[in-house]
């Protein structure tokens, strides 16, 4: 199932997407008299409860004509989750993108945080940020955490995954070496757009084997799979677990492939500006458009 969240008067309301258009699960829910969650991280966290729920309110939708589909074309769209606990990142995941990058390959992940703050959605329009020179794109995987996970094994840990989403790991490379700590170049505004769809972890299927790439401006700039991750995504949940617990909502960045700008030779290296378009695709995902300002 492919979910998503719609803003409508400066409120998000849930959709599916549906061969029919975009059900508006919170109008469908009125209609049809069927409680249900219409807050995105209310009905992740009681997904198993509200699982059949909606699967009735869906189908009773498309066997009728209605005015609960919407154009797909025609929405503003928000983050596909809209409030998790933690955003967590991991860096040089990719073995070619490391190698890229002229730096070891990692025998642990290597994780770092954004914030709430960064979260941006399909179709936003993102102000580079006046102290940011030298601005990147980093296509990702993200694992969006559907159940508490605490200490969990390689073999459990994809049952404790809801779904995932197409990210974008912005990141200002002038900022993120600064310092040590690459946080200052990696959780600006707006510097974590995901979306547009939510896909639950059924649909997916083998998240570590999916085709993925980055376009700007119609140009593709990286191209590869899941499959040439360090650690795939079993791997990091347990991993992470072991260390911090997840919990329902939380996001996991899973690491970018080669092809970002900072990977060229330094006099081929031309920055993200403002008017770029840049949009992000992952297999069975869906793309994630932005625009630079």
């Amino acid at each position: 199932m492919k979910l998503l969240n719609i803003l409508q008067d400066n409120q998000y309301s849930i959709g599916i997407q549906t061969e029919s258009g975009i059900l508006n699960l919170k109008k469908a829910s009125e209609k049809f008299n069927t409680q249900i969650h219409t807050n995105i991280m209310d009905l992740i966290s009681n997904w198993d409860i509200q699982y059949k729920s909606v699967q009735t309110i869906l189908e009773l939708a498309l066997n009728e004509p209605s005015d609960l589909f919407y154009d797909e074309e025609n929405l503003v769209y928000g983050p596909c989750v809209t409030n998790p606990e933690k955003i967590l990142c991991v860096g040089l995941n990719y073995r070619q993108h490391a190698e890229e990058s002229n730096m070891a390959i990692p025998t642990s992940p290597l994780l770092f945080n954004k914030f709430n703050n960064s979260l941006a959605a399909y179709g936003e329009t993102i102000k580079i940020p006046r102290v940011v020179q030298k601005m990147d794109y980093e296509v990702e995987l993200v694992i969006v955490m559907g159940q508490e996970a605490q200490n969990v094994s390689e073999e459990e840990a994809l049952s404790k995954v809801f779904g995932y989403c197409t990210g974008n790991d912005l990141s200002a490379r002038d900022l993120q070496f600064k310092t040590s700590q690459w946080l200052l170049g990696k959780a600006l505004d707006s510097f974590a757009p995901i979306g547009k769809y939510l896909v639950t972890a059924d649909e997916v299927g083998d998240p570590n084997n999916l085709y993925l790439e980055t376009q700007v401006n119609g140009e593709i700039r990286q191209s590869s799979n899941t499959n040439d991750m360090v650690f795939n995504c079993a791997q990091l949940v347990s991993y992470i677990s072991q260390y911090i617990t997840l919990r329902p909502g939380d996001i996991i960045f899973t690491g970018t492939p080669q092809g970002v700008i900072m990977g060229y030779p330094e006099d081929k290296q031309i920055w993200l500006k403002p008017g770029d378009e840049v949009i992000t695709k992952i297999e069975k995902l869906g793309e994630l458009k932005i625009t630079l300002a």
